[in-house]
C-alpha cells in the first residue's frame, strides 16, 4: 500500500537539535513549536517518498510514563500518535528506558502487516538496527534522517546509516522554523521589569520590632512557638536589638510578611504601631500560602473571602479550560501562572477586588496559592522534583501570577537599584 509512515525518536530529534542550536543536548534549552514540527515531517516525508502520511509515532520518555504537556498536545493533533517509555533517573542523570523497544515493535509490526510501502526514520540508536533490516525484508522502504550534528560529525549509528535505503539530513534552517534556542537565562528565570527585585527586598534592613513587656508577648518568628525562640531583652531599639556587638543580622531572619511590608508602602494610619496579639505566630505554607496560627488575622477579611477559580468556574468553562490546557498552554512556570491569573480574573469581576488584593504582593492570598499551585502541578511541574515543585518554579509561577494582576490594575512596580 502506498502509505508512509514516520517514527520520531523524540529523545534523539529534541536533544540533537539543542546541541545544534543551544550547545548542548538538555532539552531544556530550547522551545519547540510542536505543530509546525509535525506538519513540517509530514510535508517532507510526503515529498520524498511520493506517498501519502498515514500516521506520525512520536516516541519519548516520561516519569512513570504519566504524559507532559508537549505529549497530551501532541496526541491530540490529527494523524499524530504518542507511544510512552519510562524516563528514570540513575547516577544524577536522567535516561529513556523501553523507548527503542517500542520502536522496534512498531517498525516490524508495520512491516510485517503491510500497513505502508515506506518507513522514515528520525533516530540515531543503533538498537533499532535488527528492526530495519526486519522491515526491509518485507519490502519496505527505509529512509533514515539525521539531524545536522553540532560538530559537522554523525550522531548517528554508523550501522544504522549504512543499512538505510534513504539518507538525509534536517539541517539547521530546517530545524530553526519549529525549534528555538532559548534565552541564556531561561523564559522564566528574568524578572520583569515592572516587577521590584526580590533580592534587593531580602538584603533591606528589617524594621525595628515594637516594644513590648515581655518576650511572650512577641509575635512569634519563622513559626517558632515562643518558649523556642531565643532569649531576647523586653525592651529594643535601633542598635540595641540583639546585645552589644551582636550584627544586626542575629535579630532574625526576615519573615514574608516582613518582606510583604517592604515591597509596599505603608497605608497604616498615623499613631503607635499595631502589634499582634499575644502568642500569636503567623506561619508560611509552600502549598497553602499564609497559616494564621493563634488568632491573628494573616489576611484582610476582604482578601481571605475572595473566591477561588474552581468556584468561579462552570461545567462547560472547565472542558474550555482543559482544551486550552491542552493545545495552548505550553507548560512554562511563569505562563502558568499567567494562565490561572487571567482566567481567575475574568470571572472574578469588579476592579475593586484586585485593588486589594494588590496591596498583598507580594502574598497570595493561602486558598488562591493552593488552587494555583495544584494547577501548576498538571503541567508536570512535580516531574522529576520528588512529589515538589521546586523553589525556582513556584517562584516563576506566583511571578506570572502577580505580572498578570498588575497588568488588569495598571499597576507599576519600579525595579529596585542594584
Amino acid at each position: 500500500m502506498d502509505r508512509c509512515v514516520v517514527l520520531v525518536d523524540a529523545g534523539y530529534l529534541l536533544g540533537a537539535a539543542a546541541s545544534l542550536l543551544a550547545g548542548e543536548p538538555s532539552r531544556s534549552r530550547i522551545t519547540v513549536d510542536h505543530s509546525v514540527l509535525i506538519r513540517a515531517l509530514r510535508d517532507r516525508a510526503e515529498q520524498e517518498t511520493g506517498c501519502a502520511l498515514l500516521r506520525i509515532y512520536w516516541f519519548d520518555g516520561a516519569p512513570d510514563r504519566v504524559p507532559q504537556p508537549e505529549h497530551r498536545r501532541l496526541r491530540v493533533m490529527p494523524r499524530v500518535t504518542v507511544r510512552l517509555g519510562a524516563l528514570t533517573r540513575t547516577d544524577g542523570r536522567w535516561a529513556q528506558k523501553g523507548v527503542d523497544a517500542a520502536m522496534h515493535t512498531e517498525l516490524t509490526e508495520l512491516a510485517r502487516n503491510r500497513a505502508c510501502s515506506d518507513i522514515v526514520l528520525v533516530t540515531g540508536d543503533g538498537d533499532l538496527l535488527p528492526g530495519l533490516m526486519s522491515a526491509k525484508e518485507h519490502g519496505v522502504a527505509v529512509h533514515l534522517w539525521a539531524v545536522q550534528a553540532a560538530d559537522g560529525d554523525y550522531n548517528q549509528s554508523e550501522d544504522l546509516v549504512a543499512e538505510a535505503d534513504e539518507r538525509r539530513v534536517l539541517d539547521r534552517t530546517w530545524i530553526t522554523h519549529a525549534v528555538r534556542a532559548r534565552e541564556p537565562a531561561g523564559a522564566c528565570a528574568p524578572q520583569p521589569a515592572t516587577r521590584p527585585d526580590i533580592a534587593a527586598i531580602l538584603a533591606a534592613p528589617l524594621p525595628d520590632p515594637p516594644s513590648t513587656a515581655g518576650k511572650d508577648s512577641t509575635p512569634a518568628r519563622n513559626g517558632l512557638a515562643p518558649d523556642e525562640r531565643p532569649a531576647q531583652p523586653a525592651e529594643e531599639s535601633d542598635g540595641a536589638g540583639a546585645g552589644a556587638g551582636e550584627p544586626p543580622a542575629a535579630r532574625g531572619v526576615p519573615t514574608p510578611k516582613d518582606l510583604a511590608g517592604l515591597a509596599r508602602p505603608s497605608v497604616a494610619p498615623p499613631g503607635p504601631p499595631q502589634t499582634a496579639a499575644p502568642n500569636a505566630t503567623l506561619r508560611w505554607s509552600s502549598d497553602k500560602g499564609w497559616v494564621d496560627r493563634g488568632g491573628s488575622p494573616a489576611e484582610p477579611p476582604e482578601v481571605a473571602a475572595l473566591p477561588m477559580l474552581a468556584q468561579l468556574t462552570t461545567a462547560e468553562q472547565r472542558w474550555a479550560d482543559r482544551e486550552e490546557d491542552i493545545t495552548t498552554v505550553s507548560g512554562d512556570p511563569f505562563e502558568v501562572g499567567q494562565v490561572f491569573a487571567r482566567r481567575w480574573i475574568a470571572r472574578l469581576g469588579g476592579a475593586a477586588h484586585l485593588g486589594s488584593l494588590s496591596l498583598q504582593y507580594p502574598r497570595i492570598p493561602h486558598r488562591i496559592d493552593g488552587e494555583l499551585l495544584r494547577y501548576a502541578a498538571r503541567f508536570g511541574l512535580l516531574a522529576h522534583k520528588d512529589d515538589q515543585i521546586d523553589e525556582h518554579d513556584r517562584y516563576a509561577i506566583r511571578a506570572g501570577f502577580w505580572r498578570e494582576v498588575d497588568t488588569h490594575t495598571g499597576e507599576e512596580r519600579a525595579p529596585a537599584e542594584h
